[in-house]
């Protein structure tokens, strides 16, 4: 399973997808709910970011 997450293609459709959520979250969805799936998504998102800019090659 960490082979999986770890490739490029899901680190990138990860980072992409939860970046598209948390921002479409406060247009969607009401209150706290909006806030706490923006900043759950968002932290995910900048999770495979950086992981995306740890293992890229030089």
């Amino acid at each position: 399973m960490k082979t999986l997450l770890s490739s490029r293609p899901v680190l990138w459709f990860l980072f992409l997808f939860n970046l598209a959520v948390a921002a479409a979250a406060p247009l969607v969805v009401d209150g706290a709910q909006a806030v706490m799936t923006g900043v759950g998504m968002g932290v995910v998102s900048l999770g495979a970011g950086v992981s995306l800019l740890r293992t890229r090659d030089h």
